[in-house]
């Protein structure tokens, strides 16, 4: 699957905490915006570490999930590209 997460975080520690988990499971594209692709599994560990790092009454952590199809639709104005399955190999 691929997921967009993006987060609001009031606390620089935590907000640091939570950049480095998920730098674990996608890619930083804005400061507080990661592409993710994933497997059911993993988005559900990237979730539950990302949900013991946040405060549930301060902090805003959200997750688009974007289809097979979609995922070529994405339009980028100015730098960046659209993140793509570091697992494949080209030879």
């Amino acid at each position: 699957m691929y997921v967009v997460v993006s987060y609001d975080i009031i606390d620089d520690k935590r907000r640091n905490k939570i950049a480095k988990a998920l730098l674990c499971y996608g890619r930083r594209v804005q400061k507080s915006v990661f592409e993710c692709l994933l497997e059911e599994k993993h988005f559900l560990e990237m979730k539950t570490a990302i949900e013991n790092l946040i405060d549930f009454e301060h902090d805003s952590v959200r997750y688009y999930f974007l289809c097979k199809k979609c995922v070529p639709a994405i339009e980028i104005s100015g730098w960046g590209t659209v993140s793509e399955d570091e697992h494949t190999i080209i030879i």
